[in-house]
């Protein structure tokens, strides 16, 4: 991913972080959705197509991930 794409993203970090610095950042950046440690926004990223990303939440949604 470029960089210039990578800085310019509007990142943002989930709601339930509460202000912690150990979560992820998501942002929109071509072709689909960033991924990024909070901790290490300069460190490579993870990038999803659209539909994975959506997979991704839908699966969450359903209870399939433990987030505890």
């Amino acid at each position: 991913m470029d960089r210039a794409v990578r800085d310019d993203a509007a990142w943002r970090k989930s709601s339930w972080s509460n202000g912690s610095s150990n979560c992820v950042e998501v942002a929109g950046v071509w072709p689909g959705i960033g991924v990024r440690d909070s901790k290490a926004p300069a460190e490579p990223m993870l990038v999803l197509a659209p539909e994975s990303w959506t997979a991704f939440i839908d699966a969450i949604k359903a209870g399939a991930h433990d987030l505890n």
